[in-house]
């Protein structure tokens, strides 16, 4: 994975932080993504999964439905292939958003605000198109992708006793921990969440697939 997408990704710094450490008491390192392309680890994993595809398939383009850094990283991924990007975003996605994946050569379509509408208007497209979905997350090429992140990690910071990550749909949180076991096995992998938003802590505890309904976070 990682060497089909490192020529079109940052290798990002990791920084430190003497006051951090002192407050803590730990020596602390920090994965700056923020500094990835598109702004985000997200590009990682979209990346991965378009050069990935089948060249017959590949021409087609690809859709996803996202309001955020994932719209933007298949968007500029699509762009690198030579393909297109379908990007289905709810209609109150911030303008600027919305703004930055028609820079990148997306094509978007606005849905109503709800899971069923946007899964719908994917749908559609994919009929018209037989463009291939990009799931932001729930995907083995996408975990692949986003799993280059922590394989950077230790081979910029070798050792490490733990290494914190945060969890939301769950791709990056499953590519760290597929990447500690190969390349750091001592090394431990916490995942963070919002206290409100907690359905990874809950599934893993309850051993069953659970969702938060309206996260207050």
């Amino acid at each position: 994975a990682y060497n089909k997408i490192k020529e079109h990704i940052h290798r990002t710094p990791i920084l430190t932080s003497q006051y951090l450490d002192d407050l803590s008491g730990a020596q602390l390192f920090f994965k700056c993504e923020n500094f990835q392309k598109i702004g985000a680890f997200k590009m990682r994993g979209a990346l991965h999964a378009v050069l990935t595809t089948p060249k017959d398939e590949l021409k087609k383009g690809f859709v996803t439905h996202s309001s955020g850094n994932h719209a933007q990283a298949l968007a500029r991924a699509a762009q690198i292939a030579k393909t297109t990007a379908y990007i289905v975003m709810p209609k109150g996605a911030p303008a600027i958003k919305v703004k930055a994946v028609k820079g990148y050569g997306g094509q978007v379509t606005l849905c109503e605000n709800s899971e069923q509408s946007r899964i719908e208007t994917c749908q559609q497209i994919i009929d018209q198109t037989q463009a291939t979905f990009v799931h932001p997350y729930d995907s083995d090429v996408v975990i692949l992708g986003q799993a280059t992140c922590a394989k950077e990690i230790y081979e910029q910071c070798p050792a490490l006793d733990d290494l914190i990550c945060p969890v939301g749909g769950g791709g990056l949180a499953s590519g760290s921990i597929l990447a500690t076991k190969a390349f750091s096995p001592t090394t431990r992998v916490i995942l963070a969440e919002p206290k409100n938003a907690d359905d990874a802590y809950q599934s893993f505890t309850q051993k069953k697939h659970l969702k938060v309904i309206r996260p207050n976070t």
